[in-house]
C-alpha cells in the first residue's frame, strides 16, 4: 500500500518569519499562513472561510525564508503535514498540526510593498509622504530623444502618405 501525506497552499503570510537555531545549530524558521474560501450558501449569500497555517522551514530553506518572506506578502507553500505533541507548564496536553515545508514560491513582485508593511511604518510625526510626480514628465525630461512605439509608427505612416499621390494610382 502506498501513503502521501502532502500540503499545498497558496495564502499570506500572517507574521514575519521567525529564524532560531536548534541546539545541534541547525536553522528553523516558523511563520503562519492565512488562506481564504468563498462560496455562496443555498440563499445566494456570500460566505467566507479563514484557515491559518503554521509553517515550519528548516535549513537552508529556513535561512532563505528568513531573508525573502515578509508579513503581508503571498506564498505558495508545499510541504507534508506533522503533529507534534507535548505537555503545558499546566500539565495539559497540547498539540500542533504543522506544515513542514520542502518548497515555496513568493507571489509578491520583488521590490512590492506589501499592505501590511504600510499600516505597520506610518511616516515619523505625522508627516505626509510627498507625491510621486508623474511618469510622462518624469520621461519626457530625462530620455528627451528617445520616442515611444506608437509615435514611431505614426511618423512612418506619415512618411508613406506623403509618398503616395492618388494621382498615381492606375483604377
Amino acid at each position: 500500500m502506498y501513503s502521501l501525506n502532502r500540503a499545498e497552499i497558496i495564502g499570506n503570510i500572517t507574521r514575519d518569519p521567525e529564524m532560531r537555531y536548534i541546539p545541534s545549530g541547525q536553522g528553523v524558521t516558523s511563520f503562519g499562513v492565512a488562506t481564504n474560501r468563498r462560496w455562496k450558501n443555498q440563499a445566494g449569500e456570500l460566505q467566507e472561510d479563514t484557515q491559518f497555517h503554521e509553517i515550519v522551514a528548516w535549513g537552508k530553506l529556513a535561512e532563505l525564508c528568513s531573508q525573502i518572506l515578509h508579513k503581508g506578502n503571498k506564498v505558495y507553500v508545499e510541504g507534508r503535514l506533522q503533529t507534534r505533541s507535548w505537555e503545558a507548564p499546566d500539565g495539559s496536553k497540547r498539540q500542533r498540526t504543522e506544515i513542514v515545508m520542502d518548497n515555496f514560491v513568493p507571489l509578491t513582485p520583488k521590490g512590492a510593498v506589501s499592505p501590511m508593511a504600510e499600516e505597520e511604518n506610518p511616516p515619523a510625526g505625522g508627516e505626509e509622504k510627498p507625491a510621486p510626480k508623474p511618469k510622462e514628465k518624469e520621461e519626457a525630461v530625462s530620455k528627451p530623444d528617445k520616442k515611444t512605439k506608437k509615435e514611431e509608427k505614426e511618423e512612418k505612416v506619415e512618411e508613406i502618405d506623403e509618398d503616395i499621390n492618388l494621382e498615381d494610382i492606375p483604377f
